[in-house]
């Protein structure tokens, strides 16, 4: 059945598809925003440890269901294997209004001026598709800023003397700082190193109608009840509403893109929340599924002119897939140093960022998130039991005397690390399912090795008695911040979309999230995202006023 025409049909109300659904509407365009979970709130969500945190950080109350959904996972044996999302190898997949944005730590980094020319700082890596970006920190900044002072960003990243060139400060300061905070910023700056105050999507004042922060230890994983965690569903999506432009419609599965014999995109086709076939036509269409199901969703949209699916005419969807090799370490402190202020996460450097002897790229170094006993339960030093008397003990002792550094390298794109649909297996609504496959590069480890080793000093000079590492393995990447399966760039043999983020071979279709990143930086991506769904939504309306989308 088809609905009545619209200018813009949306796939997925996260952090791209929130900012384009708002800037559009605004705009003046009708817009339909399609999301496949569910808008909840507060009420909707308790804080259950184990629940909430059964399977990653953010949080599987918020992901899609084991009943109706699952992927196909090729370990780097070659053996498959079915897998739903209560599973570690599915990755982190959202599935709400918001997206990942509901119930992230929120973290807002902006890449580094070099995090955007990989290629010409440190050259080609052999194993690795490596490229620069097809544009350039100074190109987004204004829409770094853009997206910091409208959806508000606090922290004080003055002290940190790598970032790039700033037109204004951050809207809000940091919060009062934790005492770990206190023993960490000593220790780096005893170090010679350059501490700051991490830049976060949170009020740490009132800002924009919504309150500050009340330093809960339930903030990554879950939802912030009292709305102070800034996400696209209570900030954007509520302005595009309310423009009277933009329709919502949640628990909606979509199907495939749909084209027409001219090679444009004509809308979609989607299940409804009954379960019904339904055809939503528009004159673009804007994918911001995320890394893993904007690329399932192309892939799926097969046609006379896009027989391999749309945009993959060079095989390049579904490619790069990246995430974050996650390296750093854990101290056992001799005095106390948890004093239970959320979100816990407050003090990073970005010393190691670039500039390591023999290596390509590095990664920020941060505290972590406020730890819950299920977090010091699983993280618990070498030789320490699971079970039993003696791991109760250790727990009793030590849970309030022990800190964690860690940061996300920045991992090397290999061109078999990537996504297809499965031949075989479906989902509930008989759509073709994802399936990974592939390995990070050898570099990814490497760095992660130097990483380590830099996080175990800070939290010796911090008074450390001892220190295990966290390393990631050599498995394939994505379990978290999903990037590069649809990446930007110049040349369509070589990328999915351009600097706008318009598939090249179809003038009136978009791909706006983490999938078009080109590499992942050494931060958590989402603020970078957000730049480029502000950037790419003022190229769609300037394009819309020249009749340039209008089929």
């Amino acid at each position: 059945m088809a609905l009545a025409r619209v200018n813009a049909v949306i796939v997925g109300a996260g952090a791209g598809g929130g900012i384009v659904a708002q800037q559009l509407a605004e705009a003046g365009l009708t817009v339909v925003l399609l999301e496949r979970g569910k808008w909840y709130t507060a009420f909707d969500c308790r804080k259950d440890d184990l629940h909430n945190q059964r399977t990653s950080v953010l949080g599987c109350a918020f992901g899609p269901d084991d009943e109706r959904y699952r992927r196909v996972v090729v370990d780097p044996d070659g053996k498959q294997r079915v897998v739903v999302p209560s599973d570690g190898a599915y990755s982190n997949n959202a599935a709400c209004v918001g997206g990942g944005t509901f119930s992230y730590g929120a973290m807002a980094w902006r890449y580094l001026e070099k995090d955007f020319r990989l290629r010409s700082t440190y050259g080609a890596v052999a194993g690795s598709t490596l490229d620069d970006w097809p544009i350039s920190y100074q190109d987004l900044e204004p829409y770094y800023t853009q997206a910091e002072w409208e959806l508000g960003v606090s922290g004080d990243d003055t002290p940190n003397i790598f970032k790039g060139p700033r037109s204004r400060p951050l809207p809000m300061p940091p919060l009062p700082p934790s005492r770990e905070h206190l023993i960490l910023k000593a220790a780096a700056e005893r170090l010679k190193l350059h501490p700051f105050d991490i830049p976060m999507l949170r009020n740490t004042v009132p800002y924009n109608g919504r309150p500050s922060c009340m330093r809960c230890r339930w903030c990554v994983g879950f939802v912030c009840e009292c709305g102070a965690k800034t996400g696209t569903h209570n900030t954007v999506i509520p302005l595009a509403l309310a423009t009277g432009n933009c329709t919502l419609r949640t628990e909606c599965e979509v199907k495939e893109v749909l084209t027409n014999e001219q090679g444009r995109v004509t809308g979609v086709a989607y299940f409804n929340e009954r379960g019904r076939l339904e055809e939503q036509l528009a004159d673009l269409v804007v994918v911001a599924a995320s890394a893993t199901e904007s690329p399932r969703l192309l892939l799926n949209s097969k046609s006379r002119l896009f027989p391999n699916g749309l945009g993959n005419r060079h095989d390049w969807v579904g490619r790069n897939l990246q995430g974050h090799a996650y390296a750093g370490a854990y101290g056992l402190m001799e005095t106390d140093t948890y004093d239970d202020l959320g979100p816990g996460a407050s003090i990073a450097i970005c010393d190691y960022s670039h500039g390591n002897p023999g290596l390509v790229g590095g990664a920020m170094l941060c505290n972590e998130f406020i730890r819950l006993p299920i977090h010091a339960a699983m993280l618990r030093p070498p030789g320490v039991p699971v079970w039993g008397a003696a791991h109760k003990a250790f727990m009793r002792n030590h849970f309030n005397r022990w800190m964690a550094v860690q940061g996300p390298v920045q991992e090397m794109p290999v061109f078999e690390a990537r996504l297809q649909v499965d031949p075989r297996v479906v989902d509930a609504w008989g759509i073709p399912v994802a399936r990974l496959s592939g390995a990070r590069h050898p570099q990814d480890l490497e760095v992660a090795n130097y990483i380590s080793g830099k996080a175990a000093a800070w939290l010796k000079e911090a008074g450390a008695t001892s220190t295990w590492p966290k390393l990631p393995g050599k498995g394939l990447s994505g379990g978290q911040h999903q990037a590069g399966t649809c990446r930007m760039g110049n040349d369509p043999k070589t990328s999915v979309v351009d600097r706008y983020c318009r598939v090249h071979d179809v003038a009136n279709l978009f791909v706006v999230d983490c999938s078009v990143h080109v590499s992942n930086g050494g931060f958590n991506p989402v603020l970078t995202l957000m730049a480029i769904a502000y950037m790419a939504s003022e190229h769609m309306v300037q394009a819309w006023k020249g009749t340039g989308m209008r089929g």
